[in-house]
């Protein structure tokens, strides 16, 4: 394998044991399969994802019933990925990692727009790895470690990783406070350092981003404009409608019949 795979699947309920040279995250959407690494066992269900680095030994067993999430990466691939660095943290070792409300959402919806647009794995997968680093380490951020660890963890603006939390949380409120500490800066170096690296508001860039993503499904896939108005974080299709009209000069309607 010299290229990284993005997959939906469902485990088989044979038993299999294996190992690879590559690594390889497990996330189910629905259903369980019973996976162990290296002896260690756990039940791989949407409350709990795996982290299988290279040359592993593991076995697992699907209960027929799993849509299940498969990536995996080659060694001689993680350098062409934007988040290389944050993947060589996230595989140092065999891991069980609770998977979030937010996170299972999202890898719900990536899912499906895996299903409709393979040709958009390489995104998909990118945006998947950098949601899961969040979350993994999100115990990192200022207010829940020492101080040290936070200025560690980030010590300056990073578009990257502010993108990779909007687009986790998409249907959430999100606080300028939370994306200043992100980057453990305090909320007013952060608006101010934001607003000279964008031109924009972090609440304007927020809302536009939604858009950004809302534009793609209005488009390319069939969740109707209230589905799509309340995964973006609108509280009513109406004012989904109103913001995107402000911004691309057209109703979602229009263009999706465009």
């Amino acid at each position: 394998m010299s290229h990284f795979s993005l997959r939906t699947c469902t485990l088989t309920q044979h038993p299999v044991a294996h190992e690879h040279t590559y690594h390889q995250l497990i996330l189910a959407t629905s259903g369980a399969t019973e996976l162990s690494v290296e002896g260690r066992g756990a039940r791989i269900t949407r409350e709990l994802g795996c982290l299988i680095p290279s040359h592993y030994h593991h076995a697992y067993q699907g209960d027929g019933d799993n849509r299940t999430l498969v990536l995996d990466i080659p060694l001689s691939s993680m350098a062409a990925f934007p988040c290389a660095d944050e993947l060589e943290r996230i595989f140092a070792r065999p891991d069980f990692f609770r998977v979030s409300p937010e996170l299972n959402r999202l890898a719900s919806a990536l899912m499906q727009q895996l299903e409709l647009f393979p040709e958009l794995r390489k995104d998909i997968a990118t945006l998947l790895l950098r949601s899961l680093y969040l979350s993994i380490y999100r115990r990192h951020l200022p207010g829940s470690e020492p101080e040290t660890t936070a200025r560690h963890y980030r010590a300056r603006l990073d578009i990257d990783l502010i993108n990779a939390h909007i687009d986790a949380h998409l249907g959430d409120e999100i606080q300028v406070e939370h994306l200043a500490a992100l980057c453990a800066l305090s909320p007013g170096h952060f608006h101010a350092s934001f607003r000279h690296a964008t031109g924009q508001t972090p609440i304007s860039y927020v809302q536009q981003r939604r858009l950004e993503h809302a534009r793609a499904l209005v488009r390319h896939s069939e969740l109707s404009l209230g589905q799509i108005a309340s995964l973006i974080g609108f509280s009513d299709q109406g004012s989904f409608t109103r913001a995107y009209r402000r911004v691309f000069h057209i109703t979602p309607t229009a263009h999706r019949r465009a």
